[in-house]
């Protein structure tokens, strides 16, 4: 059976820049309030899905040295569509030049992981060779602006990673993925209307779900927290992650940290902490990345996989 390895990653921010003194302008809040409760101290706004999709999709490809038209399969994971209908992804799909099939994943913040095991089960079955997987919110869009509470924390992005197939090991090590649909209502938005959140219970559940999905997705691998080479959690609340590490007994040295500068983007959280990794050579290729998403749903789910992009030039 045909396994997968990561081969390109790419990222996309909106330009614009809303720091915590642009929000203690028009909220009753401050700086150190933000900082303290979150750990955001600026964040990304602007842009749509679909164009933040399609840049961090070029860049994915670029650097896996793939023309649009070599990818099989688009999966791309978010919570905020463009419109209703049709799926994002057949916009994105236009937009690169891609061939074959193309659909949108929504698990809310767990999304991106959501989307890989999608883009594995693909690979392994031979419905794909080169799976192009994008992780894209604009959450802004959902948020009220006159409350403290949400519009600190959520704002846009994208990225993504490029999944080709091969005929040896799997870089997919182990996965775990739930749900606990009775807290679906913690984490809200209606047609139409705002996110609603009730943070104390969201930070706590994340915590230990997070910790949960990790451990077991680490034990099916084989594994132990100092096997890793990099925990790429998902990025929604500085301390959410600092507790989730500190449990897992991962040192925040070894941990991927980026909602400092791009606050909660949802399903392109994670694909943005791991390009930034990327970027800053803190990967190597067969390095092992964990990588765990929690969000709405209740939802969550791990990746434990082996980093193979730095293998190309």
């Amino acid at each position: 059976m045909p396994g997968g390895v990561l081969t390109g990653w790419g990222s996309a921010v909106p330009p614009t820049v809303v720091t915590n003194a642009d929000l203690e302008r028009r909220l009753d809040t401050s700086d150190r309030w933000i900082v303290e409760r979150s750990g955001i101290r600026e964040r990304r706004v602007g842009g749509t899905v679909g164009t933040l999709a399609a840049e961090a999709g070029r860049q994915a490809l670029q650097r896996a040295a793939l023309a649009p038209r070599d990818v099989d399969l688009l999966v791309l994971a978010t919570a905020t569509p463009d419109l209703a209908v049709p799926a994002t992804s057949a916009r994105v799909h236009h937009e690169l030049g891609l061939s074959g099939a193309a659909f949108d994943v929504n698990a809310a913040c767990a999304g991106f992981v959501y989307a890989l095991a999608a883009a594995y089960g693909a690979l392994a079955t031979a419905a794909a060779r080169r799976v192009l997987v994008i992780g894209a919110d604009c959450l802004s869009r959902l948020t009220d602006p006159d409350d403290r509470a949400t519009a600190v924390l959520f704002a846009d992005g994208a990225g993504a990673v490029v999944l080709e197939a091969t005929a040896g090991d799997d870089s997919l090590l182990a996965l775990d993925m739930g749900t606990d649909g009775s807290a679906y209502d913690l984490l809200t938005c209606p047609h139409g209307g705002y996110l609603a959140m009730e943070g104390r219970e969201v930070f706590r559940r994340a915590v230990r779900v997070t910790v949960e999905s990790a451990t077991a997705a680490l034990a099916r691998a084989g594994m132990t927290p100092a096997d890793v080479s990099l925990f790429v959690p998902h990025q929604a609340n500085l301390r959410i992650i600092e507790a989730a590490a500190s449990r897992l007994g991962i040192p925040m040295a070894r941990t991927a940290i980026v909602l400092d500068r791009t606050g909660n983007t949802s399903c392109a959280s994670i694909p943005l902490a791991l390009a930034e990794a990327a970027h800053q050579r803190r990967l190597a290729p067969g390095d092992r990345v964990l990588l765990s998403g929690f969000g709405a749903g209740m939802a969550w789910a791990t990746a434990v996989v082996r980093w193979d992009a730095d293998a190309r030039p």
